[in-house]
C-alpha cells in the first residue's frame, strides 16, 4: 500500500541532497548534473546505508522503492523524448568526415574492445542464465555510450559548443546514442524473446510495424506542431499536452510490445522536426519536469548500487580493469580517428576525453541491464562506478588540455586528411 507520507519525505531528501551535492560540485567546475549522479549514490547502501542503517531503513524501505521507481521513470521518459528530440544525426554531414570516421570510430572501437573483454569477464561476472552473446552485446553497447546530454552542458559551460571540438563532438555523441540504442533494443529484444520462437516473431513483426508507423506516419503528424509553432511563435496547452500525451502513448507502445518504454519516448524525439527554435522552445517547456523527477533517478540507482558487494581485491581488479577498457576503447578510437583526418594533437585529445563522458546516459542503459537480468547486481555497481568516474575526469582532463587557441572556432580541415578519411590517396 502506498504510503504518501514517506514517499513525500523521500522526494523531499532526494531533491534536498541534489540540490546541495550539485552545488558543491558546480563549485569545483563539475557539472551541476554531476553531483546529482553522485547524491544518488550517497543516498544508498554505499553511504547512507553503511554510515546509517537503520535511517535509512526507515527513509527507503524496500518495498516502498517501486513508487520511486515509477516517478523517475516518468521522468526518464520525458527525458528520452528530449534527447531523442535534440539528436540530428544530419549535423554529421556538415562537420566533414572527420566527424563522420570520429563517431564510427567512438562507437565501433570501444563496442569490439568491450565483447573481447567479455571474454575474459562473463566466466566470473556473468549470471548463469545468460547467454554469452547477451552478455558481450550489452557489455559492449554500455561501453559505448556518450552521455549526449551531460557533454553539451559541459561545452556550453566551457563556451566551446560552436567550437570545432564542440561540433564534433555533439555530431558524434548523437550518432553514438542512436547506435547504442539500436543496439540496446536488440539485446533486450534478444533476451526477452529466447527460448518462444512464437514470442520472438511477435515481437519483430511488433517492433518492425511501430518504427515503420513512427516513421511515415507520426512523423507526419508530429510536423503540424513544429508548423503551428512557425505560424504563431509558441504552442497552446492543448497542443503541449497533445505532445506529453503521445510522448507517454509511445512508450506504452514499446513496453506492451516487451521492449522498454524509453525506447519508444526516445524515437518519438528522433521523429520530431528539427528546426531549432522549436526544439529550443518544446526543450524549456519541459525541462521543469526532467529537473524534478531525474534527481528521484539518480537515487533509486544509488539505492540498487553498493560499493560494498565489490569485495576482495579480485573483485576490485575487475572493476579497475572494467574502467581501463572503457577508457582505452572511448578515448583512443575518438582520439586515433580525429588524429587521422588531419586534427591537432590537442584537439584530438580533447574530443576523445569528450566522448568518454557517460553520465546520465549510461546509468540509464545500466538500470535496463539490470533489469533484464543480463547483469548482476555486483557488475552493475562495477559499471556504475566507471560511469561516475569517466564522467568526473572529463572536466579537469579538459581544462588540462584546452587552450585558448583550441577553444576557438577552428578552420577547415587541411585538404590532405579530407582525402585520407575518404580512402583516397595521401600523395
Amino acid at each position: 500500500m502506498l504510503d504518501i507520507g514517506r514517499l513525500l519525505l523521500q522526494i523531499l531528501i532526494i531533491l534536498a541532497a541534489s540540490r546541495a551535492v550539485g552545488g558543491v560540485f558546480r563549485a569545483i567546475g563539475q557539472p551541476k548534473v554531476v553531483g546529482e549522479m553522485f547524491a544518488g549514490i550517497f543516498l544508498g547502501p554505499s553511504l547512507l546505508g553503511w554510515f546509517a542503517p537503520k535511517v535509512s531503513a526507515v527513509i527507503f524501505p524496500a518495498a516502498s522503492l517501486g513508487y520511486l521507481n515509477t516517478l523517475s521513470q516518468i521522468g526518464l521518459v520525458i527525458f528520452m523524448f528530449l534527447v531523442g528530440m535534440n539528436i540530428n544525426p544530419n549535423e554529421l554531414k556538415s562537420q566533414g568526415h572527420a566527424a563522420v570516421l570520429a563517431s564510427h570510430a567512438s562507437i565501433s572501437f570501444p563496442f569490439v574492445l568491450a565483447a573481447l573483454f567479455s571474454l575474459y569477464l562473463y566466466p566470473r561476472l556473468a549470471e548463469e542464465n545468460v547467454s554469452f552473446a547477451s552478455f558481450g552485446l550489452f557489455m559492449g553497447t554500455a561501453m559505448s555510450i556518450t552521455a549526449f546530454p551531460v557533454l553539451a552542458r559541459i561545452l556550453a559551460e566551457r563556451k566551446m559548443l560552436q567550437s570545432r571540438i564542440g561540433t564534433i563532438a555533439v555530431a558524434c555523441a548523437a550518432v553514438d546514442d542512436v547506435t547504442g540504442w539500436c543496439i540496446l533494443g536488440y539485446v533486450v529484444f534478444l533476451i526477452r524473446s529466447a527460448h518462444d520462437s512464437t514470442s520472438f516473431r511477435l515481437l519483430l513483426g511488433g517492433t518492425l510495424l511501430f518504427v515503420l508507423a513512427m516513421i511515415f506516419g507520426v512523423r507526419k503528424l508530429v510536423g503540424n506542431f513544429e508548423r503551428a509553432y512557425r505560424k504563431h511563435g509558441s504552442m497552446s496547452e492543448n497542443q503541449l499536452v497533445l505532445l506529453f500525451l503521445l510522448t507517454l502513448g509511445s512508450a506504452l507502445c514499446t513496453e506492451w510490445m516487451g521492449i522498454h518504454p524509453l525506447f519508444g519516448a526516445f524515437l518519438l524525439g528522433a521523429v520530431m522536426p528539427k528546426e531549432p527554435r522549436f526544439v529550443a522552445y518544446v526543450s524549456e517547456r519541459l525541462h521543469a519536469i526532467v529537473i524534478l523527477l531525474l534527481p528521484l533517478f539518480f537515487a533509486f540507482t544509488g539505492l540498487r548500487t553498493s560499493v560494498h558487494l565489490i569485495k576482495g581485491s579480485e573483485m576490485w581488479t575487475y572493476c579497475a580493469l572494467i574502467v581501463l577498457v572503457a577508457t582505452v576503447g572511448k578515448f583512443g578510437g575518438s582520439a586515433l580517428a580525429s588524429q587521422l583526418c588531419g586534427m591537432p594533437l590537442r584537439e584530438s585529445l580533447a574530443l576523445g576525453i569528450l566522448m568518454n563522458t557517460r553520465g546520465l546516459m549510461e546509468l540509464v542503459v545500466l538500470n535496463i541491464g539490470l533489469e533484464i537480468h543480463v547483469i548482476s547486481p555486483t557488475l552493475f555497481s562495477m559499471m556504475v562506478i566507471m560511469a561516475l568516474v569517466t564522467t568526473f575526469m572529463t572536466t579537469p582532463l579538459l581544462a588540462w588540455t584546452c587552450s585558448e587557441k583550441t577553444v576557438q572556432v577552428a578552420n577547415e580541415i587541411p585538404e590532405k586528411a579530407q582525402a585520407i578519411c575518404r580512402g583516397g590517396s595521401a600523395a
